[in-house]
């Protein structure tokens, strides 16, 4: 989701004046790494996975990029991040994504190495054989196709079985709720929705080696972003046992949107998310890490 210029000026003044300060939930903050490149292209980090040992990274931006970086850790800490390649996402006639259908907010890796990215503006999920491969395009039902302008699939995981679960930012059901749609055997259903207080969207999703599906939420409003992190167990149809893993205070981070959950080596989950600077000199582009306490 972006932002327009009177907001995005609001905001950076809002974050100026703001301390930084959160209200923990069941984590605990580990720390925040700030990732900067020269380049003109980065920025608008909107998406995360982690190899299982945290250290090897793919990252989305929404302007239509995959990036693959090693994370360098020290005491478990991100230290130093090292860009190993960065490459243009293609559409399903192999041109590069140009225009508004590059608008690329959501991602999944397969265990196979299958990339499944999902997409705003033309809303859509597509499939990656390769990364550099030209896009395959899932089947699109109406009711993905009719999702808000800047409101589509912004959070996309992959549970255990290999199935994609997609959460639209916006395009809230009737009652309120969050549909969750669910890709399997080459058809899109909508099985269950997430309880939502209107407050929080969804902005990414992970599912965790603990088999729940983590999904991260923001608030925006003129002083700033908050961030919260809920999960749900996953059991055939349904999710249940909700837990609220995570909220913060306005300021304490940036525009967070993308969510990785994996097993440290104190045997901890936790939570790495990214934050989308929107190309704006006032915000940054952080990784932001908590583990999860019992």
């Amino acid at each position: 989701m972006r932002f327009g210029p009177a907001l995005q000026l609001i905001l950076a003044l809002a974050l100026a004046a703001l301390p930084a300060r959160s209200q923990e939930v069941r984590a605990a903050y580990l720390g925040t790494f700030e990732w900067q490149l020269p380049q003109d292209w980065f920025g608008g980090l909107s998406a995360i996975e982690l190899s299982p040992d945290g250290r090897s990274m793919t990252v989305l931006t929404d302007r239509g990029r995959l990036l693959f970086a090693e994370l360098d850790r020290r005491n478990g800490r991100i230290e130093n991040i090292e860009l190993q390649r960065a490459i243009r996402l293609r559409a399903q006639n192999g041109a590069f994504l140009i225009g508004r259908i590059r608008d690329s907010e959501g991602l999944a890796v397969a265990s196979d190495g299958t990339i499944y990215i999902s997409f705003e503006g033309v809303h859509r999920v597509s499939r990656y054989d390769r990364p550099d491969a030209a896009a395959y395009g899932l089947h699109r039902p109406r009711a993905i196709r009719r999702l808000p302008l800047n409101g589509g699939l912004e959070a996309l995981a992959m549970d255990e079985s290999g199935r994609l679960l997609a959460l639209p930012e916006r395009g809230f059901d009737t009652d309120g709720n969050i549909p969750v749609y669910r890709w399997e055997n080459g058809v899109w259903t909508q099985p269950f929705c997430l309880p939502s207080d209107g407050a929080f969207l969804p902005v990414g999703a992970d599912v965790g080696p603990d088999g729940r599906l983590y999904v991260l939420e923001r608030a925006f409003n003129i002083f700033g972003f908050r961030a919260r992190v809920r999960s749900w167990r996953l059991t055939g149809d349904a999710a249940d046992d909700g837990r609220l893993e995570l909220q913060t205070a306005t300021g304490t981070h940036d525009n967070l949107e993308g969510i990785a959950v994996w097993t440290d080596a104190q045997e901890r989950l936790r939570l790495t998310m990214v934050a989308d600077d929107n190309f704006k000199f006032f915000q940054r582009t952080e990784l932001v890490e908590y583990a999860l306490i019992n």
